[in-house]
């Protein structure tokens, strides 16, 4: 039988070309799908179907997905991170070029002009004296969190002469590896914030980022410093920010959410969430996640979900168990008794948890049958099992 894939947004063919026609159906208009894959659709009010198994978010942030209600279901959630990261970067240095050579204002100006060749020609040399800018080499950018995208910013900046002033106390061994030895380490995010004349955030919203640029850290920046808030509406505290641009003492605000708090408002460069907006971006996450998706459905394997542990198991045999549990003891023991009971013989297991969620695959000698299923799922604790 094909398994189902519902599409809750358009996903880049290029995506959904990895998941074969001849195993996998996919459609925005089923009711009991195996797999859902989405970029910005909000599922906290949807229906979840008692049919789903995985939920592939074609992008990094997963705030429209109730990753909780996910996890008490066993529901494995996936994401992308990374895929966009060059398409955020880019888009992080020209925020950087907008604010600093006060572009927009100036295309505004020169778009109101009015009159002869000679006239716009006199307007523009009167004019341009007021949009003076600075220039980005020997300035500083403070970067909080290190990820995917952040390394790519910061890394950045230093290719463009910046001084870079780094912030992540989670950083990862494969981002610091990426990172330019060049970046200077910032022991907390205050220890920076007097320092940067740019100061941008990659990190998710979670309770301890939300508002982690505020009045308070606000007061202690440069008069000429710019933020730039490309990573979730949440991270900075807008009502701070435009106190501080009203009071001059505070250069520009760069963001991808705007609102109507924002708009409009002198000081701010508010854009339309184009943050992934590219084609390049949107082919590299409907891939990333789509090949997930496929291991996971085939194989259980799982690679880049933010629920679940990361496991891999190469095959031993073709039957193959996978059980999703609440992380208590005994679990693995009790799976083990069912198997046993039923005359099925463990080839090769792998067992991983987070936090409460734990996960094992387990290789059989023979396929587990419906009554072998529904005895594992009979465990008190047990969340989800399948065979594949």
């Amino acid at each position: 039988m094909k398994k189902k894939v519902l599409t809750l947004n358009n996903i880049s063919a290029q995506g959904l070309e990895r998941l074969p026609r001849d195993s996998y159906e996919v459609s925005s208009e089923f009711s009991q799908p195996d797999a859902i894959m989405l970029r910005s659709f909000k599922m906290h009010d949807m229906e979840i179907p008692a049919s789903l198994i995985a939920v592939g978010r074609a992008g990094a942030g997963v705030n429209n997905i109730p990753v909780d209600k996910m996890s008490e279901r066993g529901i494995c959630v996936f994401n992308a991170p990374g895929a966009n990261a060059n398409a955020v970067k880019e888009l992080v240095i020209g925020g950087m070029l907008l604010a600093c050579r006060n572009l927009c204002l100036a295309w505004d100006y020169t778009n109101k002009l009015s009159g002869s060749d000679a006239e716009i020609s006199k307007a523009v040399e009167e004019g341009k004296k007021k949009y003076v800018g600075f220039e980005l080499p020997g300035r500083t950018l403070g970067v909080i969190g290190l990820g995917a995208i952040g390394v790519k910013v910061a890394n950045a900046a230093r290719s463009l002469g910046m001084n870079v002033i780094g912030y992540d106390p989670g950083i990862s061994v494969k981002s610091a590896w990426n990172l330019s030895a060049e970046v200077k380490a910032a022991n907390s995010v205050d220890d920076m914030i007097g320092e940067v004349d740019f100061i941008s955030m990659h990190v998710p919203l979670i309770p301890a980022t939300k508002n982690i640029i505020n009045r308070e850290r606000i007061a202690k920046m440069k008069k000429t410093a710019v933020i730039l808030n490309f990573a979730r509406d949440g991270i900075v505290e807008d009502e701070a920010v435009l106190e501080a641009l009203d009071a001059g003492r505070l250069h520009a605000y760069v963001t991808d959410f705007p609102s109507s708090l924002l708009k409009g408002k002198h000081g701010v460069i508010a854009l339309p969430h184009l943050g992934a907006s590219t084609h390049e971006a949107e082919e590299n996450c409907a891939v990333m996640v789509a090949e997930q998706l496929k291991d996971y459905l085939e194989n259980g394997n799982i690679t880049n979900s933010v629920n679940f542990p990361e496991v891999h198991m190469a095959r031993a045999t073709d039957y193959r168990l996978a059980v999703v549990n609440a992380n208590v003891p005994d679990m693995v023991g009790q799976i083990s008794h069912v198997l046993g009971a039923n005359d099925l013989n463990i080839h090769h297991m792998v067992n991983e948890s987070r936090n409460g969620i734990a996960y094992t695959l387990i290789d059989l000698d023979k396929q587990a049958d419906e009554q072998v299923i529904s005895g594992i799922k009979g465990i008190k604790g047990v969340l989800a099992a399948r065979a594949l």
